[in-house]
C-alpha cells in the first residue's frame, strides 16, 4: 500500500511539473495570456536575461561624483568647477578606437558607397598630415602611422569629432547586423550597395528586408515576422561618451572603497590611479614603472635609452600600461579623446537652476523628430539607407515644460536668458562647433592627464594627439544582468556574465 501511494504522489506531482512547464504566463492587470495566438498574440519575451554587452564595451556601474578639478587650475580658465553630479550607468570601449578598426570602418564604406558616392569615404579618411610640423621629420609618419600593420594596435589619430560619431552610427549597424546573422534570422550579404544596407533602424521600420534566413515566428498572425527592437535582441546606438561619463568612467573610484558595503570613497584621484605621482607605487614587480604615455619634460617623450620610461614615441597600442579600475586602458595620455559635449566654459554650478541639470550633464542636444509622411509613417529613406530626420524648432517646444529650445546650445550660456554672449572670431574662438576633448596625451605634460581637466577644438578638424572611443547606454538594471536594482530586491536573473 506504501508502495502505491509513493506511486501515486510521484505520478501526481509529474503531472505537475508537466502542467506547469505548459502553463502560459498571464498579464498581471488583465489577466490576459502572453505569446498566445488565441488570446490575441500580445508578446512578451520571458526569457529576456537584459542587455547584451556589445564588441569591446565594459560596464560602468554609475553613481554619483565630484566632477570637476582635483588639483590647481594652473590654466586659470576657471571652466571646470567642482560640483557633485550623478551619472547612470553605461558602456564604455575598453580601449580607444585603434588603426585597424578605423581602416575596417573605411573598408566597409569604400565597398559599399565607393562606386556611386566616393565621397562618403573621402570624407571619412583620417586627417594623416596632422603628423607634420615645419621644424621636425615627422614625414615618416605621415605616410606609416595609419596604414603601416606595425601601427595596427595603435589609435587612430587625425579623426575629426564629426568622423568619430559617423564611426560610431556604422558600428552601431555593423553590430546588429552580425547579432542577426548569428542569431540565424539574416543571411551575410556581401551584395549590399549604396541605399540597400542593413541600417537598425531602417530595418526595425521594414525600409530594410536584407537576405532573410529565418525570420521570428509572428504570435499575433501565425506567420513570421522581422525582429523588433522590443524583442531586446538589438543593441541601442553606439556613441561618443559625455563629458561626464568620460571623467566618471576614467575617475573609478570605486577602487577607492575599502569596503563595498560601505556607501563611502577615502578620497578623491587626481589622476586615474591612486596618488599623486606618475609612476606605479604598489610594492611589485611594476613598481617605479610610468602608469602612462605621455611627456615628461622638455624634450622627453620616452626616456632614455636602455631604460624608456613609458616604451612609446609617439603613441602606444592601445592596451599598454595597466587599466584602470573599471578595466579600462589609457584613461590618461597616449592620446586626448572627442567626447559628444559643446565646449563653454559655465558648467552646471554656474547656472541658477543647477539642480535641474545634476543628473547625466550633457551640452550638445540638438533635439530631433522622425520625418513622417501624412500617414504617419517614416518617409523613404535617403540616398546612404538612413532614415530622415529633422531639427525641432523653437516654436514646437514653446509649450513644453521640460524644454523651451529645439536646439539647447547656448541655453543660459549666450541667448536671451543668459548674461553671456559668444562673439567667435571677435573677441572669442569659443563656437557652437567647439567640442571638448580630455585626457592628456603623448605629447602633453602630466598636468592634462587629470580627468578633470578640459580642452576644445572645432567639431571638424583633427588633431595628431586626439583619438577617441565609443559608448552606450546601459538600459535595465544599473548594476549588470545578474542582479535587478533596488535596495533590497535583490533578483538571480543569470549566471552567465555579460
Amino acid at each position: 500500500m506504501k508502495n502505491l501511494l509513493k506511486l501515486g504522489s510521484v505520478a501526481l506531482g509529474l503531472v505537475l511539473v508537466l502542467s506547469s512547464c505548459g502553463k502560459k504566463e498571464s498579464s498581471d492587470v488583465t489577466g490576459w495570456n502572453f505569446n498566445d495566438t488565441k488570446w490575441g498574440g500580445y508578446e512578451k519575451n520571458l526569457d529576456y536575461e537584459g542587455q547584451e554587452t556589445g564588441p569591446n564595451l565594459v560596464l560602468v556601474q554609475g553613481g554619483t561624483f565630484v566632477m570637476g578639478f582635483t588639483e590647481q587650475d594652473v590654466t586659470y580658465d576657471w571652466d571646470n568647477s567642482p560640483r557633485r553630479v550623478t551619472v547612470s550607468s553605461f558602456y564604455i570601449d575598453e580601449t580607444e578606437i585603434s588603426n585597424h578598426n578605423y581602416r575596417e570602418y573605411l573598408y566597409w564604406v569604400n565597398r559599399v558607397f565607393g562606386e556611386s558616392y566616393p565621397e562618403v569615404y573621402l570624407n571619412g579618411l583620417p586627417d594623416t598630415l596632422v603628423w607634420r610640423d615645419e621644424l621636425s621629420f615627422n614625414e615618416p609618419l605621415v605616410e606609416t602611422y595609419f596604414r603601416h600593420p606595425s601601427y595596427d594596435d595603435y589609435p587612430v589619430v587625425g579623426v575629426s569629432w564629426v568622423q568619430a560619431n559617423e564611426f560610431c552610427k556604422w558600428r552601431t549597424d555593423r553590430v546588429n547586423e552580425s547579432i542577426l546573422i548569428k542569431r540565424g534570422v539574416l543571411n551575410p550579404n556581401m551584395e549590399q550597395k549604396d541605399e540597400d544596407n542593413f541600417n537598425t533602424k531602417a530595418y526595425l521600420v521594414g525600409q530594410y528586408q536584407g537576405d532573410v534566413r529565418k525570420n521570428l515566428r509572428d504570435l499575433q498572425t501565425g506567420g513570421e515576422r522581422p525582429v523588433r527592437f522590443e524583442d531586446g535582441i538589438l543593441l541601442p546606438e553606439y556613441r561618443l561618451p559625455t563629458e561626464a561619463e568620460w571623467e566618471y568612467a576614467a575617475l573609478a573610484l570605486l577602487g577607492l572603497q575599502e569596503n563595498e558595503k560601505d556607501e563611502l570613497y577615502t578620497d578623491r584621484r587626481i589622476y586615474p590611479w591612486n596618488g599623486t605621482s606618475t609612476r606605479y607605487q604598489k610594492r611589485d614587480r611594476y613598481q617605479g614603472y610610468i602608469q602612462a604615455n605621455f611627456k615628461r619634460g622638455r624634450g622627453d617623450y620616452m626616456g632614455v635609452a636602455g631604460r624608456l620610461n613609458d616604451n612609446a614615441c609617439p603613441t602606444a597600442p592601445v592596451r599598454a600600461y595597466l587599466p584602470n579600475d573599471f578595466g579600462l586602458y589609457n584613461m590618461a595620455g597616449n592620446v586626448n579623446e572627442w567626447v559628444q559635449d559643446l565646449y563653454r566654459p559655465l558648467t552646471t554650478t554656474d547656472l541658477v537652476d543647477a539642480d535641474n541639470h545634476d543628473m547625466n550633464p550633457f551640452r550638445g542636444n540638438k533635439f530631433q523628430h522622425l520625418e513622417l509622411d501624412e500617414d504617419g509613417r517614416p518617409v523613404e529613406k535617403d540616398s546612404l539607407g538612413r532614415l530622415r530626420y529633422r531639427y525641432v524648432e523653437d516654436e514646437e517646444a514653446a509649450d513644453r515644460e521640460n524644454y523651451k529650445v529645439g536646439q539647447p546650445f547656448n541655453f543660459l550660456d549666450g541667448d536671451q536668458q543668459s548674461e553671456a554672449f559668444y562673439d567667435y572670431g571677435r573677441h572669442t574662438l569659443i563656437s557652437d562647433q567647439a567640442r571638448v576633448f580630455k585626457g592628456g596625451s603623448w605629447a602633453d605634460r602630466a598636468y592634462w592627464l587629470s580627468p578633470g581637466t578640459r580642452r576644445f577644438k572645432d567639431e571638424t578638424k583633427g588633431d595628431r594627439s586626439i583619438g577617441f572611443r565609443c559608448a552606450m547606454i546601459r538600459m535595465g538594471a544599473p548594476t549588470g544582468n545578474e542582479e535587478e536594482s533596488g535596495h533590497f530586491f535583490k533578483t538571480k536573473r543569470s549566471s552567465r556574465r555579460r
